[in-house]
């Protein structure tokens, strides 16, 4: 596995989790020396609670797209072998020549982390460093490497993968485009009791209930484990106080859709009320404020270069994406690391951008909708509203699968725009489903918050 005419690149990773191994394990594979660091120890060796911290989105929900498994058995098979034996669960649908087809995978982002980093300290090749990254060191406006905790490790490329929230290299990109999306969430883990059947569902990954002011989703894991998600506007606080026990399971039990998987005798809460941190919609391509790369040799991977909402469940399948790519050009390119990171530059811009402007556009418009305000039927409809419309004409669903399973960009929904615009015309409007509004939903929690 080979590239670049069989030359060995040296490689320094920053940041240890699923990008940043996987990227480590396709390297190693291919040949190249790959050193990988985190601040992170790792899962306790007794199979104890891993706190993993400094990475909000650990203990929250996760969806996995059948292109997480893909490019596992691709790049990193013995980390898909290791998530199977921890009990991921791969969701198989019927095709109509009798075989079936894998529409995803059930499994929390623990369990996949767990088997991910598993299979990267077993994988030749790739070493795996626990330390601080104090910066990338350079050399006639080159990466030359890393400096770990005081020492230096020299590479040829360095692959930054820290996550949303790294700081080591901030500074040489510009601010990009999007930022806070004016959403947010509150969630909560729990499991199925023995012999409860999973309830109704949306799709093979989730159920969603959509109400007066708010949103709720269940993301389904392996082995009868949820999350259940209440999802608010930033614009106001009234259901700031959902972070509080009593009051999410006060919540839970006044929507109905949300009672029929939390109810006592249904499920089990395994975690606390989880807040979430901000949500962002973000893009930053592999450029600095220029326009020339903001550094070459180094080059950025996962969610520094495409952070989403997690409504859709596409973090980790964008951030996977990204690492293919990224293996495909060190094949072509090789050393030549200049040209790696211009290629996946041009490749950023194409395929990620998109998806940071869809859901900026509809985080936006669906705040605005928990406002009062109406369907704009002026500018480009957000997807969600397109996808909506297709209940009363079913055409729209030709272009709503290949959009829904990321396998054609969100300006495949322009074909049916107009469709979905003569359908609000009409004066149609999605109707929430049965439960309380926002302000109802507001008056259970501010009972149930404790008073100082």
């Amino acid at each position: 596995m080979e590239s670049g005419g069989g030359v060995v690149v040296k490689v320094a990773v920053i940041g240890g989790g699923p990008t940043g191994l996987v990227t480590g394990m396709g390297l190693a594979r291919r040949g190249h020396t790959v050193v990988a660091v985190d601040r992170d120890p790792g899962p306790p060796p007794d199979g104890g609670p891993w706190p993993r911290r400094g990475v909000m989105q650990f203990h929250h929900a996760h969806a996995f797209r059948p292109q997480v498994g893909q490019v596992l058995r691709a790049e990193a098979p013995t980390a898909w072998d290791a998530w199977l034996a921890l009990g991921c669960e791969p969701i198989e649908m019927p095709l109509g020549d009798g075989g079936t087809a894998t529409v995803g995978v059930r499994s929390r982002r623990e369990t996949f982390e767990r088997a991910v980093r598993s299979a990267a300290l077993e994988q030749p090749g790739l070493e795996l460093r626990v330390g601080h990254v104090d910066g990338v060191t350079t050399s006639r406006g080159r990466a030359q490497g890393i400096s770990v905790d005081g020492s230096d490790v020299e590479a040829d490329l360095v692959v930054d993968a820290s996550g949303r929230s790294g700081r080591v290299n901030r500074h040489l990109r510009g601010p990009g485009v999007g930022g806070e999306c004016g959403i947010a969430y509150v969630d909560r883990t729990y499991r199925l009791r023995p012999g409860v059947p999973v309830p109704p569902m949306t799709n093979a990954l989730a159920w969603q209930g959509n109400y007066v002011g708010f949103m709720v989703l269940v993301f389904l894991h392996e082995r009868g484990i949820f999350s259940a998600l209440i999802i608010r506007s930033t614009a106001n606080r009234d259901l700031v106080g959902l972070k509080h026990t009593r009051a999410f399971e006060a919540a839970s039990a006044a929507i109905p859709g949300l009672a029929t998987w939390t109810a006592p005798d249904v499920a089990e809460p395994l975690t606390d009320v989880l807040p979430g941190g901000p949500l962002l919609n973000v893009f930053r391509g592999q450029r600095g404020p220029s326009g020339r790369l903001a550094l070459p040799g180094l080059v950025f991977v996962g969610d520094s270069v495409c952070t989403t909402t997690p409504i859709f469940g596409r973090g980790v399948t964008t951030s996977l994406a990204q690492v293919a790519e990224l293996l495909r050009l060190v094949d072509e390119h090789g050393c030549n690391v200049e040209s790696v990171g211009e290629a996946l530059d041009d490749w950023d811009r194409a395929q990620m951008r998109p998806w940071v402007e869809d859901h900026i556009m509809m985080d936006h418009a669906q705040a605005r909708r928990w406002a009062g305000d109406d369907v704009d039927l002026i500018g480009r409809l957000p997807s969600d509203v397109i996808m909506s419309a297709a209940s009363q004409d079913p055409s729209i669903g030709e272009a709503i699968g290949p959009y829904v399973s990321m396998q054609a960009l969100p300006s495949a929904l322009a074909t049916v725009e107009e469709k979905a615009r003569a359908v609000y015309r009409t004066g149609w409007r999605p109707q929430p489903d049965p439960g309380p509004t926002h302000d109802e939903l507001a008056d259970l929690v501010a009972a149930a918050v404790p008073t100082a």
